[in-house]
Parts: structure tokens; sequence; C-alpha cells
């Protein structure tokens, strides 16, 4: 009895183990062509020089956010994928700047949220050169550095 419920326990451990690694979310590319990928020190470093953008949701904005950032929700339908298809999603542009050369930073929640990378190409086709993707460690990164929130 004991070593049926034994097996037992293992398999079901083994079942919930593979559905969380099959529910567990895609990572957004390591790279991404026409954008600077930036990590925390670098952020820290220049998040004062130039306009940071915020692309969570605005109820995550609104309970803490990098000091500074603007807020610019991008509105995620479609996929977690490279080819993602945009016209599902909406991002409101005009918040960005004018001056396509002015150098800028995007964040979400790491390499796991999509809309800082979607933004990103977004941006890119829109035709701004100098785009900073705070990818790696996004939000959840600056705050474990122990780095300011507003």
């Amino acid at each position: 009895m004991k070593r049926t419920l034994v097996l037992l326990l293992v398999l079901v451990s083994v079942v919930l183990v593979a559905g969380y690694a099959r529910a567990e979310e895609p990572v957004t590319p390591a790279s991404l062509q026409g954008v600077t990928v930036v990590d925390n020190d670098w952020v820290k470093t220049n998040h004062g020089k130039m306009k940071v953008f915020d692309v969570r949701k605005k109820a995550e904005y609104v309970e803490a956010h990098i000091p500074g950032a603007i807020s610019v929700p991008y509105d995620e339908k479609s996929e977690k994928a490279v080819d993602f298809d945009a016209k599902k999603d909406k991002l409101d542009l005009s918040k960005f700047p004018a001056d396509k050369n002015e150098p800028f930073i995007t964040y979400c929640n790491g390499p796991r949220c999509w809309k800082s990378y979607k933004a990103s190409v977004l941006l890119i086709k829109a035709g701004y050169k100098k785009i900073y993707w705070y990818r790696n460690d996004g939000f959840p990164g600056w705050k474990s550095k122990g780095y300011p929130v507003e």
C-alpha cells in the first residue's frame, strides 16, 4: 500500500511539473535588430538622461514604476511570438518622442513579458532609431536591486 501511494505521488508530481513547464510563458528573443538591449546598471545610470517608457498595464504602473517613467500601456491581444499579429494589439505611438532620433528606454516585466519586445518592434517599424530595451531584468530586476520606485 505504501509503495503504491509513493508511486502515485511521484506520478502526480511529474505530471504537475510537466504541466507547469508547458504553461510557462515563452521567453522573448535575446536581441532585436535595431534595438540595444540594456541591463539594470545601464538603466540606473541612464534613466535620468533620457525618457523611459513603461509599457506594462496601467494598474502595474500605478502600483510602482521607475522614477520619471511615462506610462504607455501596450494592449496585447496577439500571441506571445516573434511573428505576432500587430493588428490585434494597440500602442499609442503619439506618446513617444516626435524626434525619431531621440534615445529612450522601454520596459515591462523582464524576458517573459512580451509587451516591451512588441512595442520595440512597432517603434522600429515607425522609424525610431535609438531604442534601448530593458529586456533581461525589466521592472522586477529594478526592484530587486533596491533601486527607487515611484
